[in-house]
């Protein structure tokens, strides 16, 4: 069984490489999902993840890209600091801003996610003007 560092690895390079089921097969089936930006996880599970997180960043920004930089392990915990890039398709508008995710692993499935991010500097590259 993978380490919890190593799946969240695993989870960052599926989701970079475009691959969301190989993504989503690496969250339990109750995965808790806590996000800063106004995307909304109603309720648990791989399914609502992509619903309310994945497909809704993804439509929004080209490219969305998640590169981590730094991970810090604690048992079942990894934290991951990196950099959010991304070009708002909408507005034309292009961000770069680090990000502090904290994952939870049991049993080599992610069972929760909390993200850290400043939405103030990601705001701006969402409207026009």
């Amino acid at each position: 069984m993978a380490t919890p560092l190593e799946t969240v690895k695993q989870l960052y390079a599926r989701l970079t490489a475009g691959d969301a089921d190989g993504a989503l097969a690496l969250m339990s089936d109750d995965i808790e999902w806590i996000t800063m930006m106004d995307y909304e996880v109603d309720g648990r599970g791989p399914q609502k993840v992509l619903e309310g997180m994945l497909l809704p960043a993804m439509r929004e920004w080209e490219p969305y890209t998640l590169t981590p930089h730094e991970f810090i392990c604690d048992g079942d915990k990894v934290v991951s600091v990196g950099r959010f890039q991304g070009t708002n398709r909408g507005t034309g508008k292009h961000v770069e801003v680090d990000y502090s995710h904290i994952w939870e692993v049991r049993d080599g499935k992610i069972v929760r996610h909390r993200q850290f991010i400043d939405t103030g500097k990601i705001e701006p590259a969402r409207h026009l003007g």
